[in-house]
């Protein structure tokens, strides 16, 4: 049973990520990290949010903050010579969202280029993205493809 309150949160999850999608796409268009600022994703994320990359992945590691989330944006772009999100999903829509996308990715250190489905749970509360988990199907691929990587 659904509930006024749980449809609410469930329209608030859609909105946040669809406009947060949204001005990903305007910042990495003004020339992304390092280049245009972080300002134009920053209302979509809480202050405090976290980021959980797996470790073995060339941006592993937890990212937090505001900060910590421009950062990530930079190592992925120090990863990464071009990374598009073909097709995009929404599984859940509650204040967890379940979001499943297929990625192709060409890495910088070796230009080989990849394709690979990513799922996501994103809580959103109060309007505002507070944690992501990232799942990918081969990390090991992954860290293969971008060997050579510093960062």
């Amino acid at each position: 049973m659904t509930t006024d309150s749980d449809a609410s949160t469930m329209t608030d999850s859609v909105r946040v990520l669809t406009a947060m999608y949204a001005a990903e796409e305007k910042y990495l268009a003004a020339g992304g990290p390092g280049r245009a600022s972080f300002d134009l994703l920053a209302p979509y994320f809480s202050p405090d949010v976290v980021l959980h990359q797996a470790e073995g992945l060339p941006y592993g590691g937890v990212w937090r903050g505001h900060d910590g989330m421009a950062r990530f944006f930079l190592a992925m772009n120090e990863t990464w010579e071009a990374f598009t999100i073909t097709r995009q999903e929404f599984l859940a829509t509650g204040p967890t969202a379940v979001v499943r996308s297929d990625i192709r990715a060409r890495a910088r250190a070796t230009a080989r280029a990849l394709a690979f489905p990513l799922l996501q749970t994103i809580e959103v509360r109060a309007g505002r993205i507070t944690e992501v988990r990232p799942f990918y199907w081969d990390t090991a691929e992954i860290a293969e493809a971008c060997r050579g990587h510093v960062g």
